[in-house]
């Protein structure tokens, strides 16, 4: 595949000296970088990953609570007439 990529002026000639102290081709340096922000993007969590730890930390009750919240009217109903 070919690329074609338009670089400001500072960009370039950073990119030149950097080149020319290391050595190496230009095509050789594009790839890897390209590689290296492609394994970085593979490796960047998701929304859901980052919190993941922060979710049902609360302790707001039961944790089937909307599936069952007739259940638990029904006790707390009982226990408060129970007194």
């Amino acid at each position: 595949m070919t690329v074609t990529v338009r670089l400001d002026e500072d960009t370039e000639a950073k990119l030149r000296r950097l080149l020319e102290q290391k050595g190496g081709s230009l095509s050789a340096f594009v790839r890897a970088a390209i590689a290296e922000k492609l394994e970085r993007e593979a490796m960047t969590p998701t929304p859901y990953e980052l919190g993941q730890h922060l979710f049902g930390r609360d302790l707001s009750g039961p944790p089937d609570l909307a599936k069952n919240h007739g259940k638990y009217f029904k006790e707390k109903m009982r226990a408060k007439h129970r007194r």
